[in-house]
């Protein structure tokens, strides 16, 4: 009996290059203005100047780690703040789920960088190789002389602009002029080689070579949005009522028995996915129109109703291009709830911004030994209180110590005046006070101590509380 071998099952698909067709119309417009506004805004925004004191960086937006604080515009935020950046993440978290549950994957299609990096390598590619047709021509053709021109200056063109934009994400750590400068001649700090080196390899990997299958594999945002979508969300799909049974269609043939659609695939040459949204809600679609384009150019071609594929919610009831929804339908329980904590955060931000204070003021006491007991019999703590002035120029500031009655106080280089230590700090800069407090014998354990500080230019005061320790002993 003869055995029969089975070839081995294969557990993957290997991929299949998308090469998307250039469409136009209004959605591909959008996603052009997108795609320059983010991009301008990414690249040149480290080169713009905001007026500070002399002392600190003039870009407007950096995070300097050398003087432990983030600038964006007017506000900075020091390292005990960063609450303030989890609390900006949380919001943008918040406003994605809002839109994602009113427009679907509104940000996946438009916004984000996997999507507009995406765009911008595909222009590329469009430009040195030509549309879809030409590359799919391309792809199939002997590796002559000028496919390898090509395809070397497409790698090439792809290497430049991943290299630009990993030296772009070093300039917000960096004082962008003084970076730019030293960068090539080997005087930049080693971090900044190692990040560009890394979001070179990773923007040419992501969005050159790998493209859809991030957004399909990779990410996990669109596992996520069905959990925050519903069948009033405004996405892009196709009327299936209007559109079945598709079919060619010929001058001069009767069309009573066939829809609308023509089935000429250009939604799916189009989609840069390469999915096709007549087969109803997929997983990899991001929501970003191009289909909608081509479609509406076909229909136009033939003399139909455009909308065919369209942005609307519960597309698959409706027959109608009239009838189709045309706004979404923003006010549901689920926008509400994710409008609503969205404005709460909002406003938690916003007073955690406003009610920010400019001076940082604590008291820590001496632990080891917790008291003294000086020659004759009194009792002697020592506390140590820190100063740090955030303004950006030097203030005046008091401290002043009440306690109970028979204390006496004494500060190390300072002179104390009706209970009162006077002393300037320079602009985010921080001073210790040496402070030591002292009781009669047999006085004052437990009693309570208030050390104030006040800026004597804004007027705000700053308390700290704490136990005195060792009178009855």
């Amino acid at each position: 009996m003869s055995e029969v071998s089975a070839a081995p099952e294969k557990l993957y698909a290997k991929r299949e290059a998308v090469h998307p067709q250039l469409v136009h119309g209004k959605y591909r417009f959008t996603k052009w203005l997108v795609l320059f506004a983010t991009l301008g805004v990414y690249y040149f925004l480290p080169w713009l100047r905001w007026p500070r004191a002399a002392h600190e960086p003039q870009q407007a937006v950096l995070v300097d780690f050398e003087g432990a604080r983030l600038y964006f515009f007017n506000i900075e935020i020091w390292p005990d703040e960063f609450y303030l950046v989890t609390g900006i993440l949380v919001l943008s978290a918040l406003a994605l789920f809002f839109v994602t549950s009113v427009w679907g994957r509104l940000w996946c299609g438009y916004a984000c960088p996997q999507t507009v990096w995406t765009d911008l390598f595909i222009a590329v590619e469009r430009m040195v190789e030509g549309d879809r047709n030409k590359r799919l021509q391309l792809a199939k053709k002997p590796w002559t002389a000028d496919k390898i021109l090509k395809k070397v200056t497409k790698h090439s063109l792809w290497l430049l602009i991943a290299m630009a934009t990993g030296g772009a994400w070093v300039l917000y750590f960096h004082d962008a002029p003084t970076v730019i400068s030293k960068f090539f001649v080997g005087q930049a700090p080693a971090s900044s080689y190692l990040f560009v080196g890394v979001l070179t390899f990773t923007t040419y990997s992501l969005a050159g070579l790998m493209r859809e299958q991030v957004c399909t594999y990779m990410c996990p945002w669109p596992r996520i949005q069905g959990a925050m979508t519903d069948d009033k969300t405004f996405a892009v799909g196709y009327y299936a009522l209007r559109g079945e049974p598709r079919g060619k269609h010929k001058k001069g043939q009767d069309w009573s028995e066939l829809g609308d659609c023509i089935d000429c695939h250009a939604c799916v040459t189009a989609c840069p996915m390469g999915i096709d949204i007549r087969d109803g809600d997929q997983l990899e679609c991001i929501n970003c129109g191009l289909c909608v384009d081509a479609c509406d150019t076909m229909m136009k071609k033939v003399g139909l109703p455009k909308g065919l594929i369209a942005y609307g919610a519960d597309y698959r009831d409706v027959k109608d291009p009239k009838a189709r929804r045309r706004w979404p339908q923003i006010i549901r329980p689920r926008t509400l709830f994710y409008a609503g904590v969205t404005i709460l955060a909002s406003a938690i931000m916003l007073f955690g911004l406003t009610g920010r204070s400019s001076l940082e003021f604590g008291v820590e006491r001496d632990r080891a030994p917790a008291f003294t007991r000086l020659s004759d019999g009194s009792i002697r703590n020592a506390i140590t209180a820190r100063v740090l002035n955030k303004q950006s120029e030097t203030h005046p500031f008091t401290i002043e110590i009440d306690g109970p009655e028979g204390l006496t106080t004494a500060a190390v280089g300072y002179e104390i005046e009706d209970g009162q230590i006077h002393f300037d700090v320079a602009p985010d800069k921080q001073i210790r006070l040496r402070i030591f407090l002292t009781m009669p014998k047999g006085e004052g354990d437990g009693d309570e101590i208030t050390v104030t500080l006040t800026d004597d230019v804004t007027g705000e005061t700053s308390s700290e509380s704490l136990g005195f320790l060792g009178g009855s002993r």
